[in-house]
């Protein structure tokens, strides 16, 4: 049985953890105590360290054949400190992870003033956040090349599940662009992002690949909360001209709102993700309305992710 380390073992990695311990021998970096105690818990075996301490890194070194990169990198910055010191830990072992999936962001596309991208598409990041995820692809791409590894890449917008739906702005009232004007949004459901890193772990080829990790439908921003509203009995924020909103929120939320982009999928469908098992975010809104006590339980979150 193949070893796998998770470095980043949060919401989505413990999504695909059931068909993971099925498949590998599971290690997974932790900082405290209770996240350890809940991997064990899980059929994973942890391991201290921090990525922002690169001494505690050492001990990585040699222990897995694959690797699911879901960490973040650090917040401020234009290069992924963290990533840097991972890998120059596993680069030090005698064994030397063969399979990367890496889940990036597909804020590193920039502003395409609602253009529908494949992969090819040229990287064109806005925001330091954006940049730090694209320094993070190209580390990984010359870390793969150097050892021989194979890479995947996926490249996620907007991460949505129960609990972890935009309430917080449906709380602040934070307006949002009236539809004629707004930017163009993409979103991927959690256990669809875990199934792909699950098929992508599971992939034996060369070289690395890209994927656009979205669902079939993108949407204008004011649209999902619009939907989001109806299903959940929310009040929807009001709809405002574009510069309007853009003198009323905050630079960090506006270089989100800015962005507009439609994603090609195809590459995904056809080789990771045959069947999304939630296809674009009507048909889960459609599904959530029929379950009072899951509503209760998304209500009951604030992420905010958008």
């Amino acid at each position: 049985m193949r070893t796998l380390m998770i470095i980043g073992a949060g919401d989505v990695a413990r999504r695909a953890l059931p068909e993971l311990t099925r498949r590998w021998r599971v290690l997974a970096l932790c900082r405290s105590s209770a996240s350890a105690e809940a991997l064990r818990r899980q059929g994973v075996t942890p391991i201290r360290g921090d990525l922002d301490n690169p001494v505690t890194l050492r001990r990585l070194a040699g222990l897995a054949d694959d690797l699911l990169l879901t960490a973040p990198p650090q917040e401020t910055g234009r290069k992924d400190l963290r990533m840097r010191k991972l890998l120059s830990a596993l680069a030090k072992g005698c064994r030397i992870p063969q399979r990367l999936v890496y889940i990036s962001t597909s804020g590193v596309y920039g502003n395409a003033d609602g253009a529908l991208l494949d992969e090819g598409a040229r990287p064109r990041p806005h925001n330091d956040r954006a940049f730090r995820r694209l320094d993070a692809e190209t580390q990984l791409r010359s870390f793969a090349a150097a050892h021989g590894s194979q890479l995947t890449v996926l490249r996620a917008p907007g991460i949505y599940a129960d609990n972890r739906l935009p309430l917080s702005r449906f709380a602040s009232q934070t307006p949002l662009i009236r539809p004629e004007e707004d930017s163009w949004s993409n979103h991927i459901h959690a256990d669809d992002l875990a199934a792909a890193c699950v098929t992508a772990l599971r992939q034996c080829r060369g070289g690395p690949r890209v994927y656009n990790a979205s669902d079939d439908q993108p949407l204008p921003i004011s649209e999902w909360y619009r939907r989001l509203a109806a299903t959940l009995g929310l009040v929807l924020p009001p709809l405002l001209p574009r510069e309007e909103v853009r003198a009323q929120v905050s630079a960090g939320l506006w270089s989100y709102m800015m962005e507009s982009r439609q994603l090609d999928n195809r590459r995904l469908r056809r080789e990771l993700l045959p069947v999304l098992r939630w296809p674009d975010t009507a048909v889960y809104l459609a599904a959530l309305a029929q379950a009072p006590e899951r509503i209760a339980v998304a209500l009951a979150s604030a992420a905010k992710i958008r």
